[in-house]
């Protein structure tokens, strides 16, 4: 069934489908926020890893 994978044109249909949802006006605002979620998320994984790599080291 998905034997191609992504074409450029299903990435195209996806945006014009986000576009249609939210709007242009809130577009900006919910990657602000996305990309905050992810910093956030990125941070505590690396500090989850620190945290585990001294008890490992230390244990």
């Amino acid at each position: 069934m998905l034997r191609n994978g992504l074409e450029p044109w299903h990435l195209l249909i996806v945006a014009v489908v986000f576009l249609l949802l939210f709007g242009s006006r809130k577009l900006p605002d919910t990657a602000r926020a996305l990309g905050k979620s992810l910093r956030i998320l990125k941070s505590e994984a690396k500090a989850m890893k620190d945290e585990s790599g001294t008890q490992g080291s230390a244990g």
